[in-house]
């Protein structure tokens, strides 16, 4: 047997004994580090990996941490926890419900645009979702609310968080494409290739988050006409209804200022994400203060948990770059290559192929550790093949958000089912989720049929 088809078969292997040990339970930085490295010495005894390359992981993990647009990570991350432990996100959501809760669907309305806005503001999936349970969960079956409705609902958009800038999805995706799409561009002559950045990606996402928005308030006014008892209204008295103009100003102007001062001076091209992430921080901050919800426990709490999440996803990365260069080298490249490239259907062929196994991978991995094994194997030959480097970024996000909901797997389901009350079974969290996995496939199918919705507004701001 040749040294090639081993070292294939080898890298093949490779993803399969990952994917194993994932489903094992063990962490999967560790795992995927660990296996790789087990499979790297396999290769080094059959001859067919120099272990010298694992040289390469220590100049790869230094340009990590040295890189600019990566620290908006954990920039971004600590302005959502702010806001979420300062409470300002669940006056906006109580507030709203009270604006909409006259009108039938209208606090599912309002659980949606809220949904939006902290997807804005958070990038983080799961804290949303767990946000919107614990504060509007309770108020939908208060107001008589179907419980596979409300379910949904908070499901639907506290997945929001995958897609709408700024995604911290995005900007990792937005990094990765950056550097993969230069190398591309280069194998293939063009040695003054047109960069793609974290801004592109967020102009991208831009529209077709809206596009998603707008398809679950279609649905909760469908909702609304044609089964009126499944969420009905919540009309407030006189008394009530009593300076709601001012509670709705006081909550929802200074969230929406800081969300369009981060996003705005980043498609506008007045500051780089890092910057708008550090306004942002800052923003959540003061905005924090001047509601007198500032203390040195909230500050610390924030500091924590954003030192976790950026440390979870970061070890990932790193673990993840062991994989890569392990599976890349013992001819992974080679094997995935030859895979996709003799696909009928051509680049679409190839590209329906990967979005189907991504969409299976989101039952049992979570989006950062996704990205990081799948984006550099897979696509290098997408972007060989002629797909939009930026088409291709919201496609993997939005079909990774579409993964997240999907019963019986779906990451969200499980976040919504830890915060529910025991009378919402997890039946019932399913089954509402599904006509909003419906509108989320609708949606994908819109963006590959009009790939514009994607590349409009990127081309018109950055030309």
């Amino acid at each position: 047997m040749s040294t090639v088809l081993l070292g294939e078969i080898l890298s093949g292997l490779l993803f399969f004994g990952v994917i194993g040990f994932l489903l094992l339970g063990f962490p999967v930085a560790f795992t995927l580090a660990g296996t790789s490295l087990l499979f790297g010495m396999v290769g080094m005894w059959l001859g067919v990996f120099d272990p010298s390359n694992l040289g390469a992981l220590a100049s790869r993990y230094i340009g990590y941490m040295t890189n600019e647009v990566l620290v908006a990570v954990p920039l971004f991350i600590f302005m959502g926890v702010m806001l979420e432990r300062s409470k300002i996100a669940e006056q906006l959501l109580l507030t709203m419900g009270k604006l909409f809760g006259n009108l039938r669907g209208g606090l599912g309305i309002s659980v949606i645009v809220v949904g939006a806005l902290l997807a804005a503001s958070t990038g983080v999936v799961g804290a949303t979702v767990v946000t919107m349970g614990l504060i509007s969960l309770p108020a939908m079956m208060r107001a008589g609310y179907n419980p596979k409705l409300a379910s949904g609902v908070i499901c639907a958009s506290g997945t929001l968080g995958q897609i709408i800038p700024p995604s911290t999805v995005l900007i990792f995706m937005g990094d990765m494409l950056s550097s993969i799409n230069a190398q591309v561009q280069m194998e293939m002559g063009n040695f003054a290739p047109v960069p793609v950045t974290v801004g592109d990606l967020f102009a991208g996402a831009f529209v077709p988050g809206l596009l998603l928005v707008t398809l679950y308030i279609a649905w909760m006014i469908f909702k609304a006409v044609t089964d009126p008892e499944a969420c009905p209204a919540t009309p407030m008295s006189h008394e009530e209804r009593k300076g709601i103009w001012r509670d709705v100003t006081v909550a929802l102007i200074p969230p929406l200022v800081l969300i369009f001062a981060v996003l705005g001076s980043i498609l506008t091209g007045v500051a780089t994400p890092t910057e708008a992430g550090s306004v942002g921080a800052v923003g959540a901050t003061v905005l924090a203060a001047f509601r007198w919800r500032l203390s040195f426990r909230v500050v610390r709490e924030a500091a924590i948990a954003t030192a976790t999440i950026t440390s979870m996803i970061f070890i990932i990365l790193f673990g993840a770059s062991v994989f890569s260069i392990v599976f890349r080298l013992m001819g992974g490249d080679n094997l995935v290559h030859e895979f996709l490239t003799n696909l009928p259907g051509g680049a679409i062929g190839a590209m329906v192929v990967v979005m189907a196994i991504m969409f299976v991978l989101g039952f049992i991995l979570d989006t950062f550790e996704i990205i990081f094994i799948i984006i550099p194997i897979t696509a290098p030959i997408l972007l060989t093949l002629g797909i939009d480097p930026i088409w291709l970024g919201v496609m993997v996000g939005v079909n990774l958000q579409t993964s997240f909901m999907t019963p019986p797997f779906g990451f969200s389901l499980f976040y919504l089912r830890g915060v529910a009350p025991n009378s919402i079974s997890t039946g019932m969290i399913y089954r509402g989720a599904l006509p909003f996995v419906l509108l989320q496939i609708i949606a994908i199918a819109l963006l590959f049929l009009f790939p514009q919705i994607v590349t409009w507004l990127p081309n018109m701001v950055y030309g």
